[in-house]
């Protein structure tokens, strides 16, 4: 590597931890602690003073949910494009196909999107108590089942409920499809 490239490492690395955290909406406390590192070290990194060992990188990039790479890398465009084929696609259920909303990773919350074949069944997964999900019909009509009670959502209408209390979701159209997005704000544990 040229000397030049090394150089401006911790540039780079300043730049893209101040960017990373603020797309996060964390402070420099909450990553230090999410990496169990001391705040001052979060601090000289993004001063750009800061000479990182491989393992502070490794703590600190975990925590942000990206590659070491990221970190490191030299300035892109803000911009990123995702055609639908890089989007990342998952069966659950019975006729229930899953991608995610946002491609990047987003601190504790989960979006998805979720297409409903006609008659899909889908048990969803209980979360940590604290936990509150979302869901929105964007088209068709889906059943959703909490803790026993049974609410029918047209294209438009929202339901939020506790993530920890069992649910499930139903198309009960045998014959057209539906949709919707789900967006889970995950409860942090211990807390």
């Amino acid at each position: 590597m040229p000397s030049d490239a090394a150089s401006s490492i911790p540039a780079h690395l300043a730049r893209n931890l101040v960017a990373l955290r603020h797309t996060r909406a964390l402070t420099q406390e909450q990553l230090a602690r999410s990496a169990a590192v001391p705040r001052s070290t979060i601090a000289n990194l993004e001063s750009g003073e800061g000479n990182p060992s491989l393992a502070v990188l490794v703590k600190v990039a975990g925590a942000l949910a990206v590659p070491i790479d990221e970190l490191l890398a030299s300035p892109r465009a803000l911009v990123r494009h995702w055609p639908a084929s890089e989007v990342a696609k998952r069966q659950k259920g019975r006729g229930v196909t899953i991608r995610e909303l946002v491609p990047e990773p987003v601190p504790d919350e989960m979006m998805e999107v979720m297409d409903f074949a006609p008659g899909a069944v889908m048990a969803g997964t209980p979360h940590l108590p604290g936990t509150r999900e979302f869901f929105t019909c964007l088209h068709g009509r889906v059943v959703l089942s909490v803790a026993g009670e049974r609410y029918a959502l047209e294209a438009g209408e929202v339901l939020a409920f506790p993530g920890n209390l069992p649910h499930s979701y139903q198309n009960a159209d045998a014959l057209a499809a539906a949709q919707g997005v789900s967006v889970v704000v995950l409860a942090k544990a211990g807390v």
